[in-house]
C-alpha cells in the first residue's frame, strides 16, 4: 500500500508541475499577442 501511495503522489505532483508550466507558457503567449494587437490598433488610430 505504501508503494502505491508513493506512485500516486509522484504522478499527481508531476501532472501539477506540467500543468503549471503549460499555464505559464500559454499565459505569456496570449499576453504577447494582446500587447501586439493593442500596439497595432494604436498605430492605426494615430495614422
Amino acid at each position: 500500500m505504501d508503494e502505491q501511495l508513493r506512485i500516486i503522489l509522484i504522478i499527481i505532483i508531476s501532472v501539477s508541475i506540467f500543468g503549471l508550466l503549460v499555464f505559464v507558457f500559454v499565459r505569456n503567449y496570449i499576453k504577447n499577442k494582446i500587447d501586439l494587437l493593442v500596439k497595432n490598433e494604436k498605430k492605426n488610430k494615430s495614422e
